[in-house]
């Protein structure tokens, strides 16, 4: 019995191991796609290249270690495009991971998110929420002064029922903007402030 098991689970394991190897080209590629897409979509289209990648890593407030990856874009003639940033904060559900892209004056040209945990119908909204034409509309923001939700005195509405999502999406992007331009990050959110209870069990 013990031979039949040890067997089984070797086999097991050898066809994990190679499903794995065959299976990880295409997922990085359709990885680097999706950013590559990412990319050209939060800085308004067109034609582009990333000219260089730089990773940073500010501290927060708190002593937390934050890490931003900037990918400075060019035009076909050379000229500076801006950034695409990515930022993570702690959102209602989880980590929230965002891509925005900032002209070389640090107006917000577009964003996408890259990764969330946020309820569906309600924080999961942020995906649409804040682009251009929509009710709490960022595009063409500078957050030189920090973006924050109209009921802690700013002027982007929050997604409907959503708040905390919202401040943790506003504070990634605002984390963005001071890692493009790189100013100390701020390290506090809706999320790390107020719980569940102040939104009556939603967001």
């Amino acid at each position: 019995m013990v031979i039949v098991l040890v067997g089984v689970a070797l086999i097991t394991g050898s066809i994990l191991a190679y499903v794995n190897h065959a299976t990880e080209g295409p997922i990085a590629e359709q990885k680097e796609k999706t950013l590559a897409d990412g990319i050209k979509s939060v800085m308004g289209g067109g034609e582009l290249s990333v000219a260089k990648t730089d990773t940073v890593r500010q501290n927060d407030a708190k002593g937390k270690e934050m890490t931003f990856i900037i990918y400075q874009t060019k035009d076909a003639q050379g000229a500076d495009l801006g950034a695409a940033v990515e930022s993570t904060t702690g959102g209602f559900g989880g980590d929230l991971k965002i891509l925005v892209g900032f002209d070389p004056e640090g107006n917000i040209l577009g964003y996408t998110l890259l990764e969330h945990a946020e309820t569906p119908g309600l924080g999961a909204k942020a995906d649409k929420w804040f682009q251009k034409g929509e009710k709490g509309d960022i595009i063409g923001k500078n957050p030189s002064e920090p973006l924050t939700v109209s009921k802690d005195g700013g002027q982007v509405d929050a997604i409907t029922a959503s708040t905390i999502t919202s401040r943790a999406f506003l504070l990634a992007v605002n984390n963005a903007y001071s890692a493009f331009k790189n100013d100390p990050v701020d390290g506090e959110s809706g999320a790390s402030k107020q719980n569940a209870k102040e939104e009556g069990g939603e967001e």
